[in-house]
């Protein structure tokens, strides 16, 4: 089979290094792609958001499978544009992809199809909103309804914060039309867990479970981020969590997107919250986390690709997938700087010898080749270092390990990934 996958990241690298494994493979191709891909697919010059030319791409070459990465391409119709022209795709329509195009309309989703979730009101007033908060009071958390690339989202601990936030997000536009409405919403207390579904639009099938590290910093302190670390499975998700979650959250949103003439086709990315209630959603993502994508497909046996094909042909029902039972962990290294402003084109070296520590895969995100045929950091975050090991704590050693070979002055990482499995280990 011809595969084209869709995606620049260290997501869409763990995607295309999982299925470069696939003997139905016949030919891989990345757009964009970067330094690291390269090496397993065919790179394309064309942007991931330029539905036209991926499609065109596709027919030409005659592709059996379009598989999208991030979401801004499925927000904007890739998959509808790969129907119409007859082309096998893996990811959810345009409709379907509201579901992360707008938290409004995910909340109202999900409040539709009774699923256990945050109270929360919407807004397109910046007075209304700003009033909402003070009668609600601290803490709380303000979302930016459209996509702001996983950072339009502050929980506020303090009134001030909130207040802040509202004037960022609606007055001041620093998420651009992201933020002409914004979602409101309580705060949850608990343990964050991020759990995954392949879905057909009738059936749903558990795709792991795992615990990102959103924070930038040790301890999960500073601002949010595109994620710095993650790893699975999730101790915290334990065998009757995963089927109480999915059957109060993923099932229940699967038919009620069919109920309302949306039926969700994909990968389904469930942000939970582990409350003394129990499970609540706090938000619906249309594609793999990154960097909790590069963890499942570190532990997944099985071959992804006929598993793909299955949930784009509506054939999911009764498939099992074969995981492995050690720990996966991702250690993400970022640009000095990052999330704020950062230097970019400064050159990585020691790659090659982090790779040989054993059970190391050093995915790439936002790297690309200088002429010189060295690599250079030209995103925010930019490799993933990611380790598979029996143990969690085992796992952790061998991903610092790994960094300690890379020769990066301009690049960090936390240091605690893995931090709460290594707790819970003893």
């Amino acid at each position: 089979m011809k595969v084209l996958v869709v995606g620049g990241g260290g997501r869409e690298h763990a995607l295309c290094r999982k299925l470069a494994q696939s003997p139905l493979l016949t030919r891989l191709w990345c757009a964009p792609g970067n330094a690291g891909i390269a090496e397993v697919a065919e790179c394309l010059d064309i942007k991931a958001e330029d539905v036209g030319a991926l499609v065109d791409f596709a027919r030409a070459e005659g592709v059996d499978l379009v598989v999208a990465g991030p979401e801004a391409p499925l927000v904007a119709g890739l998959a509808d544009a790969c129907i119409a022209a007859g082309i096998r795709v893996f990811g959810p329509t345009a409709a379907a992809a509201a579901l992360e195009g707008s938290k409004g309309f995910m909340k109202d989703v999900v409040s539709q199809a009774g699923i256990p979730t945050a109270w929360y009101k919407r807004f397109t007033d910046i007075a209304a909103a700003k009033d909402f908060v003070r009668e609600k009071g601290a803490p709380i958390v303000v979302k930016t309804d459209g996509l702001a690339a996983g950072k339009g989202v502050v929980v506020a601990m303090t009134l001030a914060e909130a207040i802040a936030a509202i004037d960022d997000m609606m007055g001041a536009k620093v998420f651009g039309a992201a933020g002409d409405e914004l979602v409101i919403e309580e705060y949850l207390e608990g343990e964050e867990a991020s759990v995954f579904a392949l879905c057909d639009g009738q059936a749903a099938v558990f795709m792991g479970a795992a615990q990102d590290h959103k924070r930038v910093g040790d301890g999960d302190t500073g601002p949010n981020t595109g994620g710095m670390g993650a790893y699975s499975p999730a101790p915290v998700v334990t065998p009757d969590l995963e089927a109480r979650i999915m059957a109060e959250v993923i099932e229940p949103a699967v038919r009620t997107m069919a109920a309302i003439g949306r039926p969700y086709t994909g990968v389904l990315f469930a942000g939970l919250m582990m409350t003394a209630d129990g499970p609540k959603l706090l938000e619906f993502n249309v594609r793999f986390g990154d960097p909790e994508c590069q963890v499942l497909m570190a532990r997944l046996n099985s071959d992804l690709l006929p598993v793909l094909v299955a949930a784009a042909e509506g054939r999911l029902a009764g498939t099992r997938l074969d995981w492995s039972d050690d720990t996966a962990l991702v250690v993400v290294m970022a640009a000095a700087g990052y999330p704020g402003s950062y230097r970019k084109n400064t050159v990585i070296r020691g790659l090659e010898s982090a790779g040989q520590v054993d059970g190391i895969a050093v995915l790439h995100a936002g790297t690309a080749r200088t002429p010189e045929g060295e690599v250079a950091a030209v995103g925010g975050r930019v490799l993933g270092v990611t380790a598979i090991a029996p143990t969690v704590r085992e796992a952790q050693a061998r991903a610092y390990r790994a960094i300690g070979r890379i020769d990066w002055p301009e690049g960090f990482c936390r240091s605690d990934i893995g931090w709460r499995a290594v707790a819970r280990e003893g």
